[in-house]
Protein backbone atom coordinates (compact mmCIF):
# COMPACT_ATOMS: atom_id res chain seq x y z
CA UNK A 1 0.00 0.00 0.00
CA UNK A 2 2.67 2.46 0.73
CA UNK A 3 4.61 1.59 -2.36
CA UNK A 4 1.51 2.26 -4.55
CA UNK A 5 0.86 5.84 -2.19
CA UNK A 6 4.65 6.36 -2.68
CA UNK A 7 4.59 6.00 -6.53
CA UNK A 8 1.27 8.20 -6.69
CA UNK A 9 3.28 11.33 -4.87
CA UNK A 10 6.22 10.64 -7.20
CA UNK A 11 3.59 10.60 -10.77
CA UNK A 12 2.11 13.97 -8.86
CA UNK A 13 5.91 15.62 -8.11
CA UNK A 14 6.63 14.69 -11.93
CA UNK A 15 3.73 16.28 -13.54
CA UNK A 16 4.06 19.34 -11.26
CA UNK A 17 0.75 18.82 -8.83
CA UNK A 18 0.97 18.08 -5.22
CA UNK A 19 -0.49 15.11 -3.55
CA UNK A 20 -1.42 16.70 -0.16
CA UNK A 21 -2.06 14.16 2.70
CA UNK A 22 -5.72 14.61 2.22
CA UNK A 23 -5.26 13.38 -1.58
CA UNK A 24 -3.42 10.94 -0.40
CA UNK A 25 -6.05 9.88 2.69
CA UNK A 26 -8.73 9.95 -0.34
CA UNK A 27 -6.62 7.68 -2.65
CA UNK A 28 -6.13 5.42 0.35
CA UNK A 29 -9.11 4.64 0.69
CA UNK A 30 -9.81 3.62 -3.12
CA UNK A 31 -6.98 1.81 -2.96
CA UNK A 32 -8.07 0.01 0.02
CA UNK A 33 -12.34 -0.32 -0.98
CA UNK A 34 -12.31 -3.98 -1.94
CA UNK A 35 -15.36 -2.86 -4.36
CA UNK A 36 -16.29 0.69 -6.10
CA UNK A 37 -16.84 3.40 -4.06
CA UNK A 38 -19.00 6.00 -4.03
CA UNK A 39 -18.07 9.67 -2.78
CA UNK A 40 -20.01 10.05 -0.12
CA UNK A 41 -18.69 6.28 1.15
CA UNK A 42 -15.55 8.41 0.87
CA UNK A 43 -16.61 11.04 2.66
CA UNK A 44 -17.93 8.97 5.54
CA UNK A 45 -14.85 7.33 5.89
CA UNK A 46 -12.33 10.26 5.56
CA UNK A 47 -14.46 11.83 8.33
CA UNK A 48 -13.17 9.42 10.84
CA UNK A 49 -9.46 11.08 10.56
CA UNK A 50 -10.60 14.31 9.17
CA UNK A 51 -13.91 15.51 10.91
CA UNK A 52 -13.95 18.49 9.24
CA UNK A 53 -14.01 17.03 5.62
CA UNK A 54 -17.29 18.04 3.24
CA UNK A 55 -18.08 17.10 0.17
CA UNK A 56 -16.35 19.28 -1.49
CA UNK A 57 -13.46 17.78 -0.04
CA UNK A 58 -14.08 14.75 -1.47
CA UNK A 59 -15.02 15.65 -4.94
CA UNK A 60 -12.13 18.13 -5.22
CA UNK A 61 -9.77 14.77 -4.35
CA UNK A 62 -11.51 12.60 -6.44
CA UNK A 63 -11.42 15.05 -9.44
CA UNK A 64 -7.54 15.56 -8.97
CA UNK A 65 -6.48 11.90 -8.40
CA UNK A 66 -8.84 11.56 -11.83
CA UNK A 67 -6.85 14.62 -13.95
CA UNK A 68 -3.51 12.42 -12.84
CA UNK A 69 -4.63 8.88 -13.91
CA UNK A 70 -5.05 7.23 -10.66
CA UNK A 71 -8.30 6.34 -10.53
CA UNK A 72 -11.25 5.60 -12.61
CA UNK A 73 -14.73 6.44 -12.31
CA UNK A 74 -17.18 3.62 -12.77
CA UNK A 75 -19.72 5.44 -14.54
CA UNK A 76 -22.89 2.87 -14.17
CA UNK A 77 -21.95 3.15 -10.45
CA UNK A 78 -21.20 6.51 -9.89
CA UNK A 79 -18.17 4.67 -8.18
CA UNK A 80 -14.09 4.84 -8.12
CA UNK A 81 -11.63 2.33 -8.10
CA UNK A 82 -8.09 2.72 -8.62
CA UNK A 83 -6.23 2.21 -11.70
CA UNK A 84 -4.69 -1.40 -12.45
CA UNK A 85 -1.31 0.85 -13.69
CA UNK A 86 0.81 2.15 -11.07
CA UNK A 87 2.12 4.46 -13.56
CA UNK A 88 -1.05 6.25 -13.86
CA UNK A 89 -1.15 6.69 -17.41
CA UNK A 90 -4.47 7.92 -19.11
CA UNK A 91 -6.06 4.99 -21.25
CA UNK A 92 -8.95 3.29 -22.29
CA UNK A 93 -10.18 0.81 -19.80
CA UNK A 94 -12.93 -1.68 -20.37
CA UNK A 95 -14.75 -2.74 -16.72
CA UNK A 96 -16.03 -5.77 -15.94
CA UNK A 97 -18.50 -5.67 -13.26
CA UNK A 98 -20.24 -8.33 -11.18
CA UNK A 99 -23.50 -8.31 -10.59
CA UNK A 100 -23.77 -10.90 -7.52
CA UNK A 101 -20.76 -9.31 -5.26
CA UNK A 102 -19.87 -5.97 -6.73
CA UNK A 103 -16.00 -6.71 -7.82
CA UNK A 104 -14.78 -4.46 -10.76
CA UNK A 105 -11.92 -6.23 -13.05
CA UNK A 106 -10.15 -3.36 -15.24
CA UNK A 107 -8.79 -3.95 -18.35
CA UNK A 108 -6.49 -2.54 -20.85
CA UNK A 109 -7.50 -3.95 -24.07
CA UNK A 110 -6.29 -2.25 -26.80
CA UNK A 111 -8.02 -4.43 -29.58
CA UNK A 112 -11.07 -3.19 -28.18
CA UNK A 113 -10.69 0.32 -28.37
CA UNK A 114 -9.60 -0.07 -31.66
CA UNK A 115 -12.86 -1.78 -32.97
CA UNK A 116 -14.62 1.07 -31.20
CA UNK A 117 -12.61 3.87 -32.60
CA UNK A 118 -12.66 1.91 -36.15
CA UNK A 119 -17.04 1.29 -36.12
CA UNK A 120 -16.75 5.13 -35.11
CA UNK A 121 -15.12 6.15 -37.70
CA UNK A 122 -16.80 4.29 -40.55
CA UNK A 123 -20.17 6.41 -39.36
CA UNK A 124 -17.25 9.76 -38.92
CA UNK A 125 -17.62 9.98 -35.92
CA UNK A 126 -15.05 11.43 -33.62
CA UNK A 127 -14.78 9.97 -30.36
CA UNK A 128 -13.95 11.84 -27.39
CA UNK A 129 -13.61 9.09 -24.79
CA UNK A 130 -14.40 5.73 -24.62
CA UNK A 131 -15.97 3.75 -21.67
CA UNK A 132 -16.99 0.13 -21.87
CA UNK A 133 -18.84 -1.42 -19.16
CA UNK A 134 -19.66 -5.15 -18.95
CA UNK A 135 -21.95 -6.18 -16.56
CA UNK A 136 -22.05 -10.47 -15.71
CA UNK A 137 -20.61 -12.23 -13.55
CA UNK A 138 -17.24 -12.63 -12.21
CA UNK A 139 -15.28 -16.04 -12.36
CA UNK A 140 -15.68 -16.96 -8.65
CA UNK A 141 -19.77 -15.97 -8.60
CA UNK A 142 -19.88 -17.88 -11.62
CA UNK A 143 -18.87 -20.83 -10.31
CA UNK A 144 -21.54 -20.80 -7.67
Amino acid sequence: MDKRLDRAAKICTARGTQFTPQRRAVFRLILEARTPITAYELLNLLRVSHANATPATIYRAIEFLAANDLIHKVESLSAFIPCIDVAGHGHAAQFYICQRCGAVAERDNTAVLEALEAAAAEIGFQSANIIVEVEGLCSACARR
